[in-house]
């Protein structure tokens, strides 16, 4: 599975830099900036230090949504416990979730946000699964240098792992139930159930294929039976 990193509007060189240097240590290379030129500014080769071809491939996008294009699988990083998903994976946690995303996507993007206020709810919303650091109370926050290393590490394993992923049949099984669910949700009446939408949204991410593929076999069923 290809793993893109993706750095939010971040506004310190030096950050960048050792986010690369992180990639490149532990082999990664696809690096994406929403929102930033900051990776063009000298302090961010200095910092990167042998890592200089990946700033140079860096790709950069107007918004987050833009940067997810032709990602299968989205994983967003946050501290915050006012976000509106509340399922958190490990870094470590998600390794078999990854592994097992990998036999049917071949495209996952790891999301880190500001420096200084991480990621809005509306970019939370665009992932399938949030994940944060467990840190102990006096050390509330990594700096995004060192958040990046904590997963390339964790993830590293991925790289080494690598299998072909399994052909579907569709595009992309996980985003199609998505609107498949806020669809019906919609036709039920129950769309403005910000409660009930928030849960379907974040258990959806952790679904395996079998499962995707039976629960879009009975949402079939009930479209159906509502058409009739």
């Amino acid at each position: 599975m290809h793993l893109s990193i993706v750095l939010v509007a971040p506004a310190r060189a030096e950050n960048i830099g050792a986010a690369a240097r992180a990639m490149k240590t532990m082999g990664f290379g696809d690096l994406r900036i929403v929102d930033s030129q900051a990776h063009l500014e000298p302090a961010a080769q200095w910092v990167a230090h042998g890592s200089g071809d990946i700033l140079e491939n860096t790709t950069t996008y107007a918004t987050l949504a833009d940067a997810l294009q032709g990602v299968d699988f989205t994983i967003a990083t946050t501290a915050r416990s006012r976000a509106r998903f509340h399922y958190y994976a490990t870094p470590q946690e998600l390794i078999p979730l990854l592994q097992e995303k990998s036999q049917w996507m071949s495209h996952a993007a790891l999301v880190f946000g500001r420096e200084d206020s991480g990621l809005t709810n509306d970019e939370l919303a665009l992932a399938d699964v949030l994940t944060g650091v467990p840190m102990v109370a006096d050390y509330p926050s990594l700096n995004l240098g060192q958040a990046v290393m904590v997963y390339c590490y964790q993830l590293s394993a991925l790289t080494h792992n690598s299998s072909a992923p399994v052909t579907s049949g569709e595009d992309n099984q996980l985003q199609a139930l998505r609107s498949r669910a806020m669809a019906l949700l919609d036709r039920l009446g129950v769309a403005g159930d910000i409660k009930l939408a928030d849960w379907l949204q974040q258990r959806l991410g952790l679904l395996e294929q079998r499962d995707t593929a039976m629960l879009h076999r009975l949402l079939h069923d009930i479209e159906k039976n509502l058409s009739e």
